[in-house]
């Protein structure tokens, strides 16, 4: 071979060379999976790298690699949320996975899906793979899933099984700043189990600034706070009328679609009611409104109902503009929204205030935080407008209350029980709860014979614990198990825990709606017309020639809250079965089942009975003989003349704050009630009229050897008194 062409050669190879170089770089792999990256992979990539948590990533992981707890600050559209949880991936990966993998928890359950479909997005992963989630009801993970969004709720009951969270390396609880009761339980366990796992790393994710004293509470171990940098804020403008805020701000949305640019207007209204009143009235605006302004299209987004952000991102059209009419603690969830560039903000929030001595909520409209007045108005962007409906020189509080001191924490209790035969005997709060809120969920645990004599988990509590229910309704359901009627009372807890399956139409179509609803009530009462309700639904469903989702349609009935029931009675199921205990065969309607059924309802609600003690409806609850009147919509409202009012009932709630009414009753026998309520309540009950006619039939029915016994016990109960206790 002669010289040049071996030049030729050698050129041809450096060629070449140069070529599967460029290959290698064309086919970068995926570290999580091994497969090369798509197209789509490098085009989010650019988006990513702009967002303004990018700017702290080497520092972010710097510090996860040397410290147990992060936390990071950044309001909505700076990344945090997306971002963090791959960025701990890729620090676990470093780790060889070792000690475990990474859980993210969300508060609301589309959040967490929404954002699992965005970080396997991003990572150019298959969801349900490398990437998943797992809410109540609906999972989505392999057991070799590296990376998991959850609820904190969720997070949670699975501490029941792995106490220590062995399982992951990071535990990462993102909105913390919402204060909500399952994310300060969730931080306070944190805390301790810190202690026993120096490996475990712990990101913290606020939109706003932790308080002092969120800081200091994590001593041992030291936090690490990092502060991202929010975007500028668009125009700021503060207003205050004297209409009031509700027709202000629906006002000001016309007032935008008439004169403003291009951009879809995300209202923070109060209430559920004026979201759907001001969906109605902005409806009859649009139609009237001149063909030239485009069309203007409301959009209720209610917090934790169900909807996909998928809804909000996807634009239908040009010449529309969306109007999202929401409420206070949901600013999170637009993070993906670029649309909006108009935010109308009331300044207030609604909040439900637990009142431990009549065992309901009371409501309050108070304003927000400083914190969540800034998250809303970054939603605007830097070129967009947010409009203040409060005077600029109001003081808004520094910061979010937490729930745990104003929630009803008697799951909580029961829960941090369980916790304590798990080996977690301490729960750190950062706020500890009221202690008469305390007291109370001790009080109705000990009725709900959960708690033994030292105040510790007795077998009942222990499996009460193991249900996805309210105390008293999973005391409801081990009693079913008892009066063989399970698979009934499966169906009314999974109806009373799902949302409302009724559709409330507007005043035109009031009537129509009531008459069909009527067709499904039971003369027994509002649990049994959800039974009925629930198996149409469920016939209908294995009908081939009907639609369940046109079915619901005509008969104003809510198809996803009905599925997300169907979903929680499977679950129930599974769950009774896997601790073994029995489920009896359907038998509704027979007259031994319906007897059942109240005395599995009284097992668990007897502190929620009332009695009419006028005849004509309003109804003292014994317990503390507040008097409220039945809900319109009940089978015994006035729309219902034909059932007559029951002189005792069994209530399900006391919507105390809004209507002072008692909502899902059902009718009950005086002597059912004795017979089903532990004698210890009966006796801690206030005097009053009621009170005296039960003590007249005890008295009557009962053998001077039973009163001889229940007076004995009564004495050893005075010097029982202080057995409830909590660490």
């Amino acid at each position: 071979m002669d010289q040049e062409t071996e030049e030729e050669c050698y050129l041809d190879s450096e060629s070449l060379g140069e070529v599967d170089k460029e290959c290698d770089d064309i086919l970068e792999l995926n570290q999580f999976d091994g497969l090369p990256y798509s197209s789509r992979f490098y085009k989010l990539l650019e988006e990513r790298k702009v967002l303004p948590v990018w700017k702290v990533k080497n520092e972010f992981m710097d510090v996860l690699a040397k410290e147990q707890f992060v936390w990071l600050s950044g309001c909505a559209r700076t990344g945090r949320s997306s971002q963090i949880p791959q960025w701990c991936a890729e620090f676990c990966l470093s780790e060889q996975y070792i000690n475990g993998m990474v859980v993210c928890t969300q508060i609301h359950t589309q959040q967490a899906v929404d954002l699992a479909l965005r970080v396997a997005d991003e990572m150019d992963v298959n969801i349900g793979h490398e990437v998943g989630y797992s809410i109540p009801m609906e999972t989505c993970y392999a057991n070799d899933t590296l990376l998991r969004f959850c609820t904190d709720d969720v997070l949670l009951r699975e501490m029941m099984s792995d106490p220590l969270l062995e399982h992951y390396a990071v535990v990462i609880v993102d909105q913390a700043h919402q204060r909500t009761v399952s994310t300060d339980v969730l931080l306070g366990l944190l805390k301790d189990i810190c202690l026993q796992r120096p490996e475990l790393r712990v990101v913290v994710l606020t939109a706003t600034d932790p308080a002092p004293k969120q800081l200091t509470h994590f001593t041992s171990p030291a936090v690490t706070h990092i502060r991202l940098q929010n975007q500028e804020v668009g125009e700021l403008v503060h207003s205050s009328t004297q209409e009031g805020y509700f027709c202000s701000a629906l006002r000001l949305v016309l007032e935008i679609h008439r004169s403003e640019e291009e951009g879809d207007v995300l209202l923070f209204l109060v209430t559920t009611q004026e979201i759907n009143l001001a969906h109605e009235i902005l409806r009859h605006e649009a139609d009237s409104l001149p063909s030239g302004l485009g069309e203007l299209l409301p959009v209720s987004v209610h917090p934790g109902a169900p909807g996909s952000l998928q809804d909000c991102t996807e634009r239908q059209g040009p010449r529309r503009r969306r109007v999202f009419l929401t409420s206070s603690s949901n600013e999170d969830f637009f993070w993906a929204v670029h649309s909006i560039r108009f935010v109308i903000d009331t300044g207030l929030e609604r909040r439900y205030v637990y009142n431990p001595r009549i065992r309901t909520n009371s409501i309050l409209i108070q304003p927000i935080s400083t914190g969540q007045a800034t998250s809303r108005q970054q939603l605007a962007g830097p070129t967009g407008k947010c409009f203040c409906l409060y005077p600029e020189e109001r003081q808004l509080p520094a910061e979010t209350r937490p729930l745990i001191v104003e929630a009803n924490i008697t799951s909580t209790v029961l829960f941090l029980k369980r916790m304590e035969i798990a080996g977690l005997g301490h729960c750190d709060f950062i706020d500890r709860p009221d202690p008469s809120s305390l007291m109370q969920a001790l009080e109705e645990l000990d009725y709900l014979a959960a708690l033994d004599n030292h105040g510790n988990l007795s077998e009942v509590g222990i499996i009460m614990s193991e249900l996805p229910l309210e105390p008293q309704l999973a005391k409801t359901l081990l009693a079913s198990c008892e009066f063989d009627c399970v698979s009934e009372v499966v169906i009314i807890a999974a109806m009373v825990t799902a949302p409302s399956c009724f559709i409330v139409p507007t005043k035109d179509l009031k009537p129509e709606a009531a008459q069909c609803h009527k067709k499904y009530q039971h003369p027994e009462g509002d649990h049994f017309t959800l039974i009925n309700i629930y198996k149409a639904f469920t016939q209908t469903q294995q009908d081939p020639y009907c639609n369940a989702e046109k079915w619901c349609q005509e008969n104003y009935l809510d198809h996803s809250a009905l599925l997300i029931a169907e979903a929680l009675c499977s679950e129930l199921i599974d769950t009774l079965k896997r601790i073994e205990l029995p489920v009896s065969l359907p038998a509704f309607g027979s007259r031994n089942n319906t007897v059942n059924i109240k005395k599995a309802l009284l097992a668990g609600f007897f502190m929620q009975v009332a009695r009419d003690v006028d005849g004509c409806g309003n109804y003292l609850i014994l317990t503390h003989k507040h008097v409220a009147q039945i809900h319109p919509a009940s089978c015994y409202g006035p729309k219902s003349p034909g059932l007559g009012l029951p002189e005792w009932v069994l209530f399900h709630e006391h919507s105390f704050s809004e209507d002072n009414c008692l909502r899902t009753v059902t009718q009950i026998k005086a002597h059912e009630f004795i017979e089903m309520a532990p004698q210890y309540f009966f006796y801690n009950l206030p005097q009053s009229e009621s009170k005296d006619i039960l003590q007249q039939i005890l008295d009557r029915d009962m053998c001077p050897e039973e009163k001889a016994a229940i007076t004995q016990s009564n004495h050893q109960e005075e010097h029982t008194h202080d057995r409830c206790v909590i660490q």
